[in-house]
């Protein structure tokens, strides 16, 4: 039988907001989009139809989160939260296109999953992947799946760019919880691992997240030499490959340059 789908919402329906002061601020951050200066109080609330008193409690609302800034009193214009988040969403939108042919190429080479995952708080989140069904067995990750930081390749990779400080933050705000006998909870071993995974550029998850599952990530970097994401292999702990990790880092540099890097390569193991 074929499934009829749903009469897609109008427009005007799809961009009604259900909560009005969100309709509100949306069409305030419009008008302040429309203008290369700061604007005067009185020019926004009349280009987006409120009462000046109405606009003014809303752009101070939105003051306090740094989407919308206060040059001077009474005079408003973007801020810079949005170019934060812009950054953001750009980096993560640019890495997923950017790395989706050079994975399915590194899959075609060595017939295992390949993941890419970026950072979010104190965990990683999968957001593609290169795999094949007809494969035998294999370690899939769920795209849009979590894991904490220290328990995973790519979350090393993160971590090792951390200070002290934050490395320590860290720690106490989870606990460092293992998931396995093989998970590393205390903060000196971290340390130590972090340390090696700096030396080689590349980090390994040696089934600390899952028993019977091993990982290698190399690191993916933007054109202001930022780590925006990490690429990964999985395997079974039986079938990893040392002989991968030139592959694999081959192709997270391949990444970071259609992404702009033009930094100096992370160390290759062995060297």
């Amino acid at each position: 039988m074929k499934r009829l789908s749903a009469s897609p919402p109008s427009k005007s329906e799809a961009a009604q907001p259900s909560v009005q002061v969100l309709q509100r601020a949306f069409v305030l951050l419009d008008a302040l989009a429309r203008h290369d200066e700061p604007v005067p109080l009185k020019t926004l609330a009349d280009e987006a139809g409120l009462h000046p008193s109405t606009a003014h409690r809303i752009l101070s609302d939105l003051a306090i989160g740094r989407f919308v800034e206060r040059p001077e009193p009474g005079v408003y214009r973007l801020g810079l939260r949005l170019l934060e988040l812009g950054n953001l969403v750009k980096a993560r939108l640019d890495v997923r296109e950017a790395a989706l042919g050079p994975m399915r190429e590194l899959h075609r080479q060595i017939r295992q999953p390949v993941n890419l995952s970026v950072r979010q708080g104190d965990e990683i989140v999968y957001i593609e992947r290169a795999y094949s069904e007809r494969s035998g067995m294999q370690v899939v990750r769920a795209i849009g799946g979590r894991a904490p930081l220290h328990l995973t390749s790519v979350g090393k990779l993160f971590l090792a760019q951390e200070d002290p400080e934050r490395l320590r933050a860290y720690a106490t705000r989870t606990g460092l919880a293992g998931n396995t006998p093989n998970s590393i909870t205390q903060l000196a071993a971290l340390e130590k691992e972090l340390a090696q995974c700096r030396r080689l550029g590349v980090a390994r998850d040696n089934e600390e997240l899952e028993l019977g599952v091993r990982c290698m990530a190399a690191g993916i970097y933007d054109d202001q030499g930022q780590l925006v994401a990490g690429l990964s292999i999985s395997a079974p702990a039986d079938r990893i490959d040392e002989g991968w990790i030139a592959k694999l880092q081959a192709t997270a540099a391949r990444i970071s340059a259609a992404l702009g890097y033009r930094g100096t390569p992370p160390a290759t193991a062995g060297r």
